[in-house]
């Protein structure tokens, strides 16, 4: 049986070019999605470095989560302000 990769790699393009012109129209609709997203990354970070001892280097990485998720929820807000809650019933 022979396997052609050629297929099967521009099937995993077409996917992954899908999934990425998805990911920019919530990003473009939803301003603060990357900054709540950074905050969840970094805060496993942070969680990850007390577990291996570094108490110091955890902690500025926890304070720096913190800020990223307060930005996020402020560009939420802002977003939700200027369109408008979409999908919502009309009666």
């Amino acid at each position: 049986m022979k396997i052609n990769f050629g297929v099967i790699r521009s099937r995993i393009e077409g996917a992954a070019r899908a999934i990425l012109v998805r990911v920019k129209g919530y990003v473009r609709e939803s301003w603060g999605a990357p900054f709540v997203a950074g905050f969840m990354v970094l805060l496993l970070v942070a969680a990850a470095s007390l577990v291996m001892g570094s108490e110091f280097f955890a902690n500025g990485v926890a304070v720096f989560a913190y800020f990223a998720l307060v930005v996020g929820v402020v560009l939420q807000l802002v977003c939700f302000l200027k369109y408008g809650e979409k999908g919502g019933d009309d009666d």
